[in-house]
């Protein structure tokens, strides 16, 4: 299942490349002001990068805090059956 970071991510990153290479196209053809869209599209492909990267991070912390979660309940239900 993908996340919202993971999409906002995805998206973010096909924009920058997509956005990089219209700047490359209009360097080529020396239409104008290219390095803009070439640093806003470099800019967007680091973002989206963060947002992929954050989210594998929740992962790992959320997974952390199940198994301490589980951890802390075991003691208490084999305690329970030992008074029995």
């Amino acid at each position: 299942m993908i996340n919202k970071y993971t999409k906002r991510g995805i998206l973010l990153i096909i924009s920058g490349i997509l956005l990089y290479y219209v700047g490359v196209y209009i360097r080529n053809n020396e239409l104008g002001l290219y390095g803009w869209a070439m640093i806003i599209g470099v800019l967007l492909v680091g973002v989206g990068l963060l947002y992929v990267f954050y989210r594998i991070l929740r992962r790992f912390e959320r997974r952390a805090i199940l198994e301490e979660r589980a951890e802390e309940q075991e003691p208490a239900g084999e305690s329970a059956e030992q008074q029995s």
